[in-house]
């Protein structure tokens, strides 16, 4: 029987809409890129090859004025901004092959270039209008609307913009302002005329060869029904696009219009083809796929490449009627889709925006300790083909990730790993007929998944791989794997129900790799010993064994949302870790969240024995103050082994340890390392104590003493070890 054959690997271009290079990001514009990222990073899973590229959008009178305002050239401002984007997509895992700027050669070749193929199609395609403008006679320049300021002529409201008001509502030119002014200067503007260039879109040939277009793109929904809106009645709704700009203006000068620059919406998505054109020139294409030779040229002509943008629903106009007619008209492959998306806003439906100041900082995130990995798997969540608005809720974000991340996925690897290590050296071990259910099984889920990914559905991604959580966490339970553990006459039972669980972790890591690349890379690499990364086929291959399990994500402590969201002085004053009042000692071993990160974690208590508060300038920022070495000789440190963990009913932080300190007793102490460790793989591990700490009554007991782990700014818990050789009831000193 002949095999079916493979089919060949896609070639694909993907791109999200450029960034503006005149401030940092806010996590609306993350959205778009990890939305992207998710589905590029699942075609190369498959074995495809994918050109991810993006550049910053660093033309137009508001980089121009903005440098200004800061004494500096436009040049300086984008290279500093530019340098935050790009250090941005790196921290949230943005996958771009190559990055790059519209303001470089490429582009201005690019733009000229396409420019004169617009112009050489036939003369009427570009042509030349005299129009009148507000000009502002103090700053020498014509003003955009959103330089104008004046009263609305519709309902009274003074200082309103140059084409809406935002009190009433209405739309007007902004020669329709009452006493308008200059927003730069505070002149009365004056009307003067200047020919402008003008691509004419409404032209018939233009028009059909949208309506064509349109329907032979598999648009969305929405986004097709909005173009029939423009498109309607033969096009007549449809304005000439004005595509040139007057001095001064930081742009790229029009060949034949001396004087003029390109007016930033036309350069703006040529800068695409200016980042793919860098990808190819410097080689990175060829270092990606050694086995192709191609050049950029080569490349777009290739008619089986497929060309994919990732947009906001507020662009779509340019990117589905100026973009592909330019690309035709000029000669160029157009767009194979346009995938929109809706904003990113607040609980209060307040849109995330850079300029209202209502965005979150990207940067503010990470350094308040939150992992980006977070971010990504909450949007993810959210995320369909539809082009809807998605809401960021605090609650939900902490809840979703505790619950869906740690409590179920992580959870899996933490509470079998260590039983198989123990008791099996990590080798894991199948009967026939449960490998054959396992693989099925497996076949199944990865094939629904990619259905998913391939259409963008990542939250239905994310609801069935927790449903597949659910279900091996309950069979784990079922189990019960502790109790196995305890009667030689069950090994074989343990090793079955260790790796039917530690089978289904491998499952969902791929199905949630191309969401949490890190862990999952580290899964793939460490626990599993792959030495590589997972592609998408090692989802229905069962492991034969792992390696020692290692801390992978921890929960959300609320208190870096905190510092996130009220900003940094809302950020709460270090203070040593201490439980709620409804469970008394110390629920922890994790500092609370500032707003700058450390050099590294720094050591701290986890057990039930309250300290001291700080006072003024005593934070985990200052320095300690110096003991002698007597003070030191007051504490006891012995080494002790945890004989037992469980949780402790009631307590959120808690876990109830028996330690066993070379007394001839144990003794019980409670830990605040809940969100860092499963109970099972405690048992038989050797820990650091403080052994003198006077005992204290808590609602759930007596606790002894105190165990030592370590935590920074940032989520972990990390409990101290002894080397090999250590035995309780041992002095450390």
């Amino acid at each position: 029987m002949t095999p079916p054959a493979v089919p060949a690997p896609r070639k694909l271009f993907v791109t999200t809409a450029l960034p503006y290079a005149n401030a940092p990001f806010h996590i609306g514009h993350l959205m778009e890129y990890i939305q992207a990222d998710v589905w590029v990073r699942f075609q190369r899973m498959q074995g495809h090859e994918v050109h991810f590229v993006c550049a910053d959008d660093a033309h137009g009178a508001p980089i121009m004025l903005k440098a200004q305002s800061e004494g500096i050239t436009p040049e300086q401002l984008i290279a500093r901004v530019g340098a935050s984007h790009t250090e941005d997509w790196r921290r949230y895992g943005i996958s771009f092959d190559t990055t790059h700027s519209t303001h470089s050669p490429e582009n201005t070749e690019l733009a000229q270039s396409i420019y004169r193929a617009l112009r050489d199609w036939r003369p009427s395609l570009i042509g030349t209008k005299t129009i009148e403008q507000f000009y502002d006679p103090v700053k020498g320049m014509f003003l955009a609307d959103r330089y104008i300021k004046g009263t609305c002529p519709k309902c009274g409201a003074q200082d309103q913009n140059g084409d809406n008001c935002e009190v009433c509502g209405s739309t007007y030119a902004p020669t329709d302002l009452i006493d308008p002014r200059s927003a730069l200067t505070g002149a009365r503007p004056e009307l003067r005329e200047s020919p402008h260039l003008f691509f004419r879109l409404s032209d018939p040939e233009v028009v059909a060869f949208l309506e064509r277009w349109t329907k032979a793109t598999p648009l969305q929904p929405e986004v097709y029904n909005k173009i029939q809106e423009w498109l309607g009645d033969g096009g007549r709704a449809l304005n000439d696009w004005d595509i040139s700009r007057d001095p001064p203006y930081f742009g790229i000068d029009i060949p034949d219009a001396p004087g003029k620059y390109f007016y930033v919406w036309l350069d703006a998505p040529i800068g695409y083809l200016a980042a793919l054109k860098k990808h190819f020139d410097s080689g990175a294409a060829r270092r990606a796929y050694p086995g192709e030779t191609r050049t950029f040229d080569q490349f777009l002509a290739d008619p089986g490449v497929e060309q994919y943008h990732f947009i906001g629903k507020d662009i779509v106009y340019f990117h589905t009627l100026f973009w592909p007619a330019m690309l035709h008209f000029s000669g160029r492959k157009t767009p194979t889709n346009v995938f929109v998306h809706g904003f990113l806003v607040m609980a209060s439906g307040e849109k995330m925006s850079k300029s209202r100041g209502t965005g979150i900082s990207p940067q503010r995130y990470v350094e308040s300790g939150l992992n980006p990995e977070w971010l990504r798997y909450y949007i993810a969540a959210k995320l369909n083909e539809r082009v809807e608005d998605l809401d960021f809720n605090p609650d939900d974000f902490v809840a979703r990730v505790n619950s869906d991340l740690v409590g179920k996925y992580v959870n899996i690897a933490s509470r079998a790993a260590g039983f198989v290590d123990k008791h099996f050296g990590g080798a894991l071990a199948y009967s026939p007929k449960v490998a054959g259910e396992l693989a099925h099984a497996a076949r199944d889920a990865t094939k629904l998944a990619a259905d998913a990914y391939a259409a963008r559905r990542f939250g239905q991604v994310v609801r069935d791989a927790m449903a597949i959580a659910d279900r091996i966490n309950e069979a784990f339970d079922q189990a019960r794997p502790w109790t196995l553990a305890k009667d030689p006459a069950h090994r074989a039972d343990l090793q079955d129900a260790c790796s039917r669980a530690l089978a289904g972790f491998k499952l969902l890591t791929v199905l949630l790799a191309p969401i949490l690349p890190v862990t999952a890379s580290r899964v793939a690499r460490e626990f599993f010993g792959l030495g590589r990364d997972f592609t998408w086929a090692d989802g229905a291959v069962l492991p034969d064994r792992v390696g020692a399990y290692s801390h992978l994500l921890a929960r959300i402590d609320p208190k870096q949302l905190d510092a996130l969201l009220l900003g940094p002085a809302a950020a709460p004053s270090p203070q040593p870790s201490r439980a709620p009042s409804g469970e008394g000692g110390n629920a922890a071993a994790s500092a609370p969240a500032a707003v700058k990160p450390k050099a590294g974690p720094t050591p701290a208590a986890a057990a039930a024995s309250p300290s001291p508060q700080r006072g003024e300038g005593q934070g985990e920022g200052a320095d300690a103050a110096t003991i002698t070495i007597d003070d030191f000789a007051k504490v006891d440190l012995r080494i002790a082994r945890i004989v037992n963990a469980e949780h402790v009913d009631g307590a959120d932080k808690l876990l109830r340890l028996t330690l066993d300190v070379g007394e001839g007793r144990h003794r019980t102490v409670f830990a605040g390392i809940k969100s860092a460790y499963d109970p099972a793989v405690l048992v038989g591990r050797l820990t650091p104590m403080v052994a003198n700490l006077a005992p204290r009554k808590m609602k759930f007991g007596l606790s002894e003493g105190m165990v030592l782990a370590a935590s920074g700014d940032g989520p972990g818990i990390y409990l101290l070890a002894p080397d090999a050789g250590a035995e309780p009831g041992m002095r450390v000193k």
